[in-house]
């Protein structure tokens, strides 16, 4: 019998199962993971912060009329524009797939302890303000910014953070 090339295709196509949580806890990402997207993030911020830094020591020799002060100028754009590219990159990210620059090139991201995506209100108003209004406390951010990270080292493995936006971090 002669193939028909109009037939519709004969391959059968599951829907992909929603992760359960047996799974997510089975692809919860280690410790080594994580920091090394901490840091990878941070190094990405070196990138908008250093032009900044680089212009503000020039802005002394400006001051005291030593340098002109359009170089100064250029750099401090550069880096502004370079922070405001970042940012909008990792809330880009943040919102389709739960990654920022260094979770992505990590192969991890940040979901629900049910397994939903985390959506960029969540993570900026639940996971990353509260630390930061916490941590600016005299005596008690200091004690906040040292409590968040070192709870990732409990039987969870989730850091403050993490508890407040209801937020697991898992391997992709």
């Amino acid at each position: 019998m002669e193939a028909n090339p109009y037939a519709a295709p004969a391959a059968v196509v599951d829907d992909a199962a929603a992760w359960d949580a047996y799974d997510l806890e089975n692809r919860k990402t280690g410790r080594g993971k994580r920091l090394g997207a901490a840091l990878l993030d941070l190094l990405v911020n070196l990138i908008w912060l250093l032009p900044i830094i680089w212009g503000a020591t020039m802005a002394g020799d400006v001051k005291h009329g030593l340098k002109p002060a359009a170089p100064m100028v250029g750099v401090m754009l550069l880096g502004l524009a370079l922070l405001i590219g970042i940012f909008v990159v990792n809330c880009i990210l943040i919102h389709r797939s739960g990654q920022t620059i260094g979770k992505r090139a990590l192969d991890i991201a940040i979901v629900r302890t049910d397994g939903n995506r985390v959506g960029l209100v969540r993570y900026i108003f639940l996971r990353v303000v509260p630390i930061i209004l916490i941590g600016i406390i005299p005596v008690v951010g200091r004690l906040i910014n040292l409590v968040d990270p070192l709870l990732i080292f409990g039987k969870e493995r989730r850091c403050l953070h993490d508890l407040i936006a209801d937020t697991i971090v898992v391997d992709v």
